[in-house]
């Protein structure tokens, strides 16, 4: 069977037919460091991962190619606002450069909690202003820009495919639009390159601009991936990723300005992971629930049983996060980790063709992780293999799924984090007033961060809930 992708730009599965050792490119957007990346930026990261994991697997070398957007991104997608670099830097108090600093280096640190391979690069957008504005140059040679007081702007009317990426109705939207364009010809229309402000104030982050205005200027967001796939990875790469969130407009903006600029499509297939809730709403810092991975670990759940309770869905379908979920994955994840650490390591034991073929038929087939794991533990529960057979078995699928599960140290013993010493204490004075209906329940809550409470002659003691 070959290896079945679902593919935006067509909405179907299509056979990735390249054959090897074809040299795989493959382009992910990256974070805008003007802030932490939250529990839900980072499910892109982890599909992304199996992806590759996937190509590699099938005999593919990988260049992989993460952006880093340190300029350019302003608070509003119809270019509004201010740039998000300067209201993390005012935010906190620090220069631009310092909160690129921070909170890459966050993002580089959850990414390895998570077991994802670190890409070839990770190019930052103020790296390629160069490129940035040969590319402005190009799209004015040939027509597509215009000039307003406050930028250059891609004219969406001079590329008519341009709603086919989303499937927009412009025609509907410009009907629906409450909002002032400025100087906008169309609705759609997008800034290439912003004018510094005519105040006289210094902008830490600014370059002359291109064509020949004589002003001070930035990049617009979507411009850099367009420039720094074309500088690092070619004109077209086989695949380009991002979260579902991207698609009605960064992507639809890279997808124009490319083909306009290089007269061939930017990318072969075009792949999108969905939108994670919590608690059954939109992840928003108004509602407080923009959780990050230190957050998880503060309740006792690891980064890599995050990644297990993810790869239980596919990454296309919409996922609800909630602590009670999570819990439930992390017993999943002990449990596995601890069955598999007890199984011999016998290096002359063949692994099981049947498994790795129904798991291959898995993964093949848009990367269906949730029934990878499904096999993992029908594998481990059939006693017609042995112990050996089991054990090389899973070590080759988890090359693919990447939760450490081919060479588990032994079990150390564990931090209780803070949340559940808090519980813990509650609990014991809820026992010592033989308040048993609360101590009831706060045993039940503590069940649901992932550990388990008992009552002994000396007091209580925890352990990980299995």
């Amino acid at each position: 069977m070959a290896l079945k992708l679902y593919n935006t730009a067509s909405r179907s599965l299509e056979a990735f037919t390249p054959p090897p050792p074809h040299t795989v490119t493959m382009y992910n957007c990256g974070p805008t460091v003007y802030n932490y990346v939250h529990i839900g930026n980072l499910r892109a990261y982890v599909f992304a991962d199996i992806l590759r994991r996937t190509l590699e697997r099938e005999g593919y070398e990988v260049k992989q190619i993460v952006n880093i957007t340190d300029v350019g991104h302003l608070v509003s997608d119809g270019d509004e606002g201010e740039d998000k670099m300067v209201v993390g830097a005012t935010r906190e108090g620090k220069s631009v450069e310092e909160i690129i600093a921070q909170y890459s280096n966050a993002f580089y640190a959850d990414m390895r909690s998570l077991n994802v391979h670190m890409a070839a690069k990770f190019p930052r957008a103020t790296a390629y202003i160069k490129e940035q504005k040969k590319m402005i140059e190009v799209l004015s040679e040939k027509g597509y820009t215009y000039i307003a007081s406050d930028g250059i702007y891609f004219d969406t009317e001079k590329f008519p495919a341009y709603p086919d990426f989303a499937k927009l109705d412009v025609a509907g939207m410009q009907a629906g639009n409450r909002v002032d364009m400025g100087e906008k010809k169309h609705l759609t229309d997008f800034a290439l390159w912003k004018f510094s402000p005519d105040d006289g104030k210094h902008r830490e982050q600014e370059w002359d601009s291109p064509l020949d205005t004589n002003r001070k200027g930035f990049p617009g967001w979507h411009i850099e991936c367009s420039a720094i796939i074309k500088a690092e990875l070619g004109d077209t790469i086989d695949i380009h990723t991002g979260g579902i969130d991207h698609i009605p407009v960064h992507h639809t903006n890279e997808v124009a300005q490319s083909a306009c600029a290089n007269d061939v499509p930017l990318a072969c297939f075009w792949m999108h992971s969905a939108f994670m809730n919590v608690e059954g709403e939109k992840m928003s810092k108004s509602l407080g629930n923009t959780y990050r991975l230190i957050d998880l670990h503060e309740r006792g759940i690891p980064p890599l049983a995050y990644r297990y309770w993810l790869l239980t869905a596919h990454y296309r379908t919409q996922v609800n996060f909630t602590w009670e979920a999570l819990a439930a994955a992390q017993s999943a994840y002990n449990r596995l980790t601890s069955t598999v650490y007890e199984l011999p390591r016998a290096t002359d034991a063949a692994p099981i063709k049947e498994c790795l073929d129904e798991f291959i038929t898995s993964i093949q087939d848009d990367l269906n992780t949730a029934n990878a794991i499904a096999i993992i533990w029908k594998l481990l529960k059939d006693g017609r293999y042995s112990p050996g057979e089991q054990y090389n078995t899973v070590r080759i699928i988890d090359k693919v799924l990447g939760l450490e599960l081919g060479d588990i140290p032994a079990p150390k013993a564990f931090e209780i984090p803070p949340s559940v010493t808090a519980l813990l204490e509650a609990r014991k004075k809820a026992r010592e007033e033989n308040d048993w209906a609360l101590s009831d329940k706060l045993r039940a809550e503590i069940k649901v961060l992932g550990y388990d409470v008992k009552d002994t002659g000396s007091g209580q003691t925890v352990t990980v809930s299995m």
